[in-house]
């Protein structure tokens, strides 16, 4: 069931930061149709490539943690629907570290041969989490 497979890809690789568990997962090249935002948005990627994605997306937040919060599978696809959190330890996009949390939702549709995973199509509110990030960079700088 791919159902299955995707929690545990999601778990090991994503909320435990196990780049090296995605050899399990993913197939051999990984296409990411549509994640607006994303700095690796409409590429193809082999293996080590999306594990080098992993620890960059994880480095400046390495507590991130997807809770899942709809699973739906059809033919080849699972499509998720998640609430995302962590705490902001390294720069990200020029804002300083705080130490706050961030959060936001979003949803994706990961494809699937067989049982590796070959690409997805995501929609995230990263605005959330730009405007998270300029508030509490602003409150930090008052404390200063």
């Amino acid at each position: 069931m791919k159902k299955n497979i995707l929690l545990k890809f999601i778990q090991q690789v994503w909320n435990e930061g196990n780049a090296d568990a995605a050899s399990e997962y993913i197939a051999s090249t990984y296409t990411i149709y549509h994640d607006p935002g994303d700095p690796w948005d409409d590429m193809t990627l082999d293996l080590e490539g999306f594990k080098t994605r992993v620890l960059k997306l994880r480095a400046p937040i390495p507590d991130q943690y997807f809770e899942i919060q709809e699973i739906f599978e059809k033919d080849n696809c699972v499509a998720i629907t998640w609430l995302w959190h962590g705490s902001h330890l390294r720069e990200i996009a020029d804002y300083p570290a705080t130490g706050k949390r961030l959060r936001m939702s979003g949803a994706t549709v990961y494809y699937f041969e067989g049982k590796h995973i070959t690409g997805h199509w995501q929609i995230t509110d990263r605005l959330s989490v730009y405007q998270q990030l300029r508030q509490n960079s602003a409150s930090q700088k008052e404390k200063e």
